[in-house]
């Protein structure tokens, strides 16, 4: 196998170009047999297997930097580094993590994990190139969707002003996770037909510079007068007119093609953008038909392409997509805005039977917020489906647009808390913190999936912010039995005794009844909370339950930092209640990669680690 002969960086270029052909088929075989086992990402590493072959043939690593946007799509660059045998425990943890990490190889310039960021870093990269007075190649990759994302304009508008090469290359595969929507979609679109225009202008600079003596420099002239033909012929002409060399578009599984390109792009004195064309999941049809499922998924049959895993019961994505479309039926106002994961949120259902009340923005987090903030203004409903991870960057619009003006957006935090084989980038175990520093926003959680109905009926109808915030994966269908009406700012007792007062946040239910009956066995009375409302905090509960309890317990899958049991212990402070508090969460650090159930342990989440930490507190006293 031509596989085996890469043991590290720049083993490729020993390679003749029929073991590099060999090589791409190979690469393929891999990652398809390796993700079956292990899951990860497969249709976006598929679609760039040649594009990274011929950055590796044209790059020396570690010397020259390499970003990948997001960086799902960089297995076959860990192939060329020499991790082969690291996909064996491909996001396990302690394993090989699915995105670039610097910390695991040299040749990972850049920790990523989110849209639109590869142009930024990569321009801090030459910037910081040109002051040392080094010499290094820089290539920034970004894929069509993540140029929905504002981030990548303003870092587009800043590299037009460079005088020293750097590359990106835009990777287009029409593809974000979900297919590519709005005026850069159609703008490409444009570009992938313009081939007549590419030939025309390699003919005519081919021959022009073969004129002695003036030839380059008549190139030159005619690159700077944005022709009449250049404007006919390309819609818009947006990279050439903010000074950013364009060459393109090239089919991306051409390996010659693309290396005689990059090799063009590192003669150019400035910005330069390759634009280059590949099929999202090439060589597996499931994947090619299918690129969305196949984005991120678990362990599959490689005949089929089906999950291996059985399916369990409703998810609460699957909760929220069912009845925000119950709700939606009779209530015309309501509104669904999705940024580019129609499918990731649950709400291909919602635009299914309401495609004229479903908005999806692309990648960009933050103008979807300010778009249901507009929404909300002009007398709709909106709902905003987003993770938490990537809600992270919409805080300013959340506090300046949503919240400043009390408008009644509801945002639905999906894949709250531990996710992970993601990793660091994905954990949701900020949003807890950061809504509640936020005035007039309300943040709620439910306990199971009846609470998740009952809180998303309530969310929709409440006439102001309102985030509510759920897990991946299967609700829980425990405590059926315990279904209060949703009251504004109160918290739900389950169960009543004294001494301990366990206070849980939304899916940690089932673990904090598990603490709850760990104490009982030990002989401790315990009451049980379900608080519901992380903002505004249930005071009276609190102070009710401390007439009869000495110990209060707060458990939330959120950094300690700004989350639930702050609140509490800053509430007892403040009012001088004789009760202590034991807050349990996620300390002041990011969560690697690795399953959750594990990483609950790792971080002291878990049934045994919060016995005995209470038993730690209560000897203390």
């Amino acid at each position: 196998m031509v596989l085996e002969m890469i043991r590290k960086e720049n083993d490729i270029k020993k390679l003749n170009e029929e073991q590099i052909r060999q090589l791409a088929d190979e690469i393929r075989r891999f990652l398809i047999e390796k993700i079956s086992v292990t899951g990860g990402h497969l249709a976006s590493n598929l679609g760039v297997v040649e594009l990274t072959i011929a950055l590796h043939l044209t790059l020396n690593f570690p010397e020259d930097k390499l970003i990948w946007d997001v960086g799902h799509q960089s297995y076959t660059h860990k192939l060329l580094t020499g991790r082969k045998e690291g996909f064996d425990r491909l996001r396990k943890y302690g394993g090989m993590s699915g995105f670039p990490k610097r910390k695991e190889s040299d040749c990972d310039a850049f920790d990523t994990g989110h849209s639109s960021t590869s142009v930024s870093a990569g321009l801090g990269y030459v910037a910081a190139r040109e002051l040392l007075g080094e010499k290094h190649t820089v290539v920034s990759v970004i894929g069509d969707g993540s140029l929905t994302g504002g981030m990548a304009y303003e870092a587009l508008n800043n590299a037009s002003r460079l005088k020293s090469n750097f590359i990106i290359v835009l990777n287009d595969n029409n593809m974000s996770i979900s297919e590519n929507v709005g005026g850069m979609s159609k703008y490409l679109s444009g570009l992938r037909t313009a081939q007549a225009y590419t030939d025309l202008k390699r003919g005519v600079e081919d021959t022009l510079k073969r004129i002695p003596g003036k030839g380059d420099q008549i190139v030159n002239q005619i690159r700077r007068t944005k022709s009449g033909i250049k404007q006919l012929l390309v819609p818009g002409m947006l990279f050439e007119d903010m000074d950013i060399t364009y060459l393109g578009p090239v089919d991306g599984h051409d390996i010659r093609n693309l290396v005689r390109v990059f090799h063009e792009a590192k003669r150019v004195d400035h910005a330069v953008l390759v634009h280059v064309i590949t099929k999202k999941g090439k060589g597996y049809p499931p994947a090619e038909e299918n690129p969305s499922r196949f984005h991120g998924l678990g362990p599959f049959d490689i005949e089929t392409g089906e999950p291996k895993e059985e399916s369990g019961p409703d998810t609460y994505t699957q909760v929220f997509s069912k009845v925000l479309t119950d709700i939606a039926r009779h209530d015309d106002k309501v509104v669904a805005i999705t940024a580019a994961m129609s499918d990731g949120t649950g709400l291909n259902t919602f635009k299914k039977y309401f495609p004229q009340r479903f908005f999806d923005v692309g990648i960009a987090e933050e103008h979807a917020v300010t778009f249901a903030a507009g929404l909300a203004a002009g007398g709709m409903k909106p709902v905003f489906a987003v993770y938490s991870s990537f809600l992270q960057r919409a805080y300013d619009q959340l506090l300046h647009d949503v919240c400043l003006q009390n408008l009644p957006v509801v945002i639905a935090i999906d894949r709250a808390g531990l996710v992970g084989s993601d990793g660091e980038t994905h954990q949701g175990v900020f949003d807890l913190s950061y809504l509640s520093s936020i005035p007039n926003m309300t943040v709620m959680s439910p306990k199971n999936r009846w609470e998740m109905a009952d809180m998303l009926r309530f969310a929709v109808d409440f006439p102001y912010p309102v985030a509510l915030r759920y897990p991946r994966g299967g609700a829980y269908e425990g405590m059926k039995e315990f279904r209060t009406p949703i009251e504004y700012g109160k918290s739900e007792l389950l169960v009543e005794e004294n001494e301990i007062a366990v206070i849980f946040v939304g899916h940690m239910a089932e673990l904090a009844a598990d603490v709850r009956d760990g104490l009982k066995e030990r002989g401790y009375a315990c009451s049980l909370v379900n608080a519901r409302f992380v903002k505004p905090l249930d005071k009276e509960m609190l102070t009710r339950l401390s007439e009869n309890h000495s110990l209060f317990v707060t458990i939330e899958e959120n950094v300690i930092t700004g989350g639930f049991g702050e609140q509490v212990l800053e509430y007892v402070s403040e009012t001088g209640l004789e009760v202590s508090v034991r807050s349990f969460g996620i300390s002041d650090d990011y969560v690697e990669h690795g399953s959750v159930e594990l990483l609950r342990k790792e971080v002291g989440l878990d049934k045994d680690s919060i016995l005995d930490g209470i038993i730690k507190s209560l000897k203390s006293e």
